[in-house]
């Protein structure tokens, strides 16, 4: 049984629109999409990353590179974490010289990102590397700041932000809910609550 939402801020339709919206962004930031490659965050930003790949070929007519990335070992929280959740890292190209996109569903505190800029740079160095987000809720906690974002959403420390897909969760939308207690702020479990 899931928590109800206090507010479902982004519904499948806007969700949809946003990724369209990031997609025609990014194509014009970099001026097409040669050597351009998307990285998407383990377990919901690779989700997003495909989406943006499949609209990029929409507009485009050519299929960039996609990759996905597990960060479970470059966190600052790893030693804390008793029983990490570990995902498979795929980079079926060579980071070196490509224009990175970095993507992930709900951009809080930067301390992901901080870890996913971690690991991509150790597999190479890649000419650039820039930051798709769905959601950016702030309280930033390191100077990471989105290049393309689909929403700006204003919370509380005290309130989750959480991007449920329909792949995995079986509804696709953006959620507020409060804070349960002896709980943590952040992403949505596979599958739900």
């Amino acid at each position: 049984m899931g928590i109800t939402p206090k507010a479902v801020i982004m519904d499948e339709t806007a969700i949809g629109r946003a990724l369209t919206r990031i997609a025609h962004e990014i194509l014009e930031r970099n001026e097409g999409c040669e050597d351009l490659a998307l990285v998407g965050i383990v377990t919901r930003g690779d989700l997003l990353a495909k989406t943006l790949v499949d609209e990029i070929e929409k507009i485009e007519g050519v299929r960039v590179p996609l990759g996905s990335l597990d960060i479970s070992f470059y966190r600052d929280d790893y030693l804390t974490n008793i029983a990490p959740e570990i995902h498979a890292t795929h980079l079926p190209f060579n980071v070196d010289g490509k224009r990175i996109v970095l993507v992930d569903d709900i951009l809080y505190t930067g301390r992901t990102i901080r870890a996913a800029l971690d690991a991509i740079m150790d597999l190479g160095r890649p000419s650039r590397i820039e930051l798709a987000v769905l959601v950016d809720r702030g309280h930033r906690e390191l100077p990471i700041c989105p290049d393309f974002v689909g929403k700006n959403v204003p919370s509380s420390h005290e309130e989750n932000v959480r991007l449920y897909l329909k792949e995995v969760d079986g509804r696709s939308s953006v959620e507020i809910t409060n804070v349960e207690p002896g709980s943590h702020v952040g992403s949505a479990p596979l599958g739900g609550e």
